[in-house]
């Protein structure tokens, strides 16, 4: 995003007259969108989204279901990439925010960082896409989605002769719709570019969407397109008849037993950024990790649909099977919205930029959640998003075995 912002400030700099001109809060947006990821302020504005763009709110809702508590110390150290590393130090240098670990139901640690506080709403970026994965499980269980071989553009008519036109919903759940994203932050027109600026100056993402263009066969190569998701939000509003955010309280908020409300980022047009835009506590964070650890069970009901949960975390054809392979960006597995890591032991995660996971371990009973501001992140090919799974590998483990493990490589490309 750095990148991003060091191609987009000309640009951006030059349309703030015109900006000014429409009203001083779109000024004040762009200038905040600008500085987002300054070192000074970064910290804040990860807890803060709400008082730098539109939100809406959906509230919590009945008394919050509870973890019990089993206080724990982590392992000093763990392995990585056949190296021993110090857990303080790696936490330290990767601007870790909030630290929780939960195992079988009970918290065994619980850290925030920096200055931050348990109240803090953390920005998800893109956790937020397996939050929509869940409420997409619902909707075909309801059966307001009949089938995922159904093309989006069957529900979404504006998607007609665009790149996302006849690929079938599964497809884009799996960040396989062949559509193209051209992330070159040179290019003033590129798509990156585009969205970036569509976010600082205001726009609709639903439009967005619309001007993406078909790069290869759908359904044969794993390729990160966030807009996906978008299109995904798209085809729910459209098939259940409800906005978004309404449904989102309705089917899983209200039903997490949650600590406090969680935020949307919206769009000019009140449209939930569901690609990457929740804002919640930590603990809420993985009180959803724990829903997915049982199955799609928490807090007294059966939320989303058991099988679900099963296929949403199982990889399903070769392009998204976890490892190197040449029909993919990435030697991470893919499902419905979900990552999976190499050498998987019923292993997923929920991945945002800037260091933000959701990991869960259904094997040893274990949610861990990190939060982070880590400027760093694309160092090294996202060397810090491998040291973090080997971390939370030992740390499991360190639970379940009581003993400093040794941990394998984590192939993460």
């Amino acid at each position: 995003m750095k990148r991003l912002l060091t191609y987009l400030i000309p640009g951006l700099l030059a349309l703030s007259v015109v900006a000014a001109a429409l009203n001083a809060p779109t000024l004040q947006r762009l200038y905040h969108t600008v500085t987002l990821f300054d070192d000074d302020v970064i910290v804040s504005n990860f807890s803060n989204m709400d008082e730098i763009f539109e939100t809406v709110a959906m509230p919590a809702s009945g008394p919050a279901s509870t973890f019990g508590e089993n206080p724990q110390p982590l392992p000093a150290r763990f392995s990585h990439g056949g190296e021993i590393r110090d857990t303080k130090h790696f936490l330290e240098t990767t601007n870790t925010t909030a630290l929780l670990v939960v195992k079988d139901g009970k918290v065994t640690f619980e850290e925030y960082f920096l200055g931050t506080q348990p109240e803090d709403r953390r920005i998800s970026w893109s956790v937020a896409k397996s939050f929509l994965s869940a409420l997409f499980g619902i909707a075909v269980a309801e059966g307001d989605i009949a089938s995922l071989d159904t093309p989006v553009s069957d529900y979404v008519p504006s998607l007609n002769n665009t790149g996302y036109d006849g690929v079938a919903i599964k497809d884009v759940l799996q960040m396989s719709s062949g559509v193209r994203f051209d992330e070159d932050y040179a290019r003033f027109n590129s798509d990156i570019n585009r969205f970036g600026r569509l976010m600082a100056l205001g726009g609709s993402l639903d439009e967005f969407a619309t001007t993406l263009e078909r790069e290869r066969e759908p359904g044969t190569y794993l390729h990160y397109v966030s807009i996906d998701t978008h299109v995904l939000g798209m085809v729910l509003r459209a098939a259940t008849g409800r906005e978004l955010a309404e449904y989102f309280n309705d089917k899983l908020w209200s039903r997490l037993g949650s600590e406090d409300s969680t935020l949307y980022l919206v769009d000019s047009f009140n449209e939930p950024m569901v690609l990457g835009g929740l804002n919640m506590r930590t603990r809420d964070f993985a009180r959803f990790g724990s829903l997915y650890l049982n199955q799609g069970y928490w807090n007294g009901q059966q939320i989303v649909p058991a099988q679900w949960v099963t296929d949403s975390v199982t990889p399903d054809a070769p392009h998204l099977v976890p490892g190197e392979r040449d029909s993919a960006d990435l030697t991470l597995g893919y499902g419905y919205q979900w990552w999976i890591p190499e050498n998987a032991d019923q292993e997923f995660m929920a991945i945002g930029i800037y260091d933000q996971f959701i990991y869960v371990n259904q094997k040893l009973g274990m949610v861990i959640v990190k939060n982070s501001a880590n400027t760093r992140f694309t160092e090294d090919n996202f060397e810090s998003m491998r040291t973090t799974v080997s971390m939370f590998r030992a740390i499991a483990a360190s639970l379940t075995s009581g003993g400093y493990p040794e941990q394998p490589a984590v192939g993460v490309r």
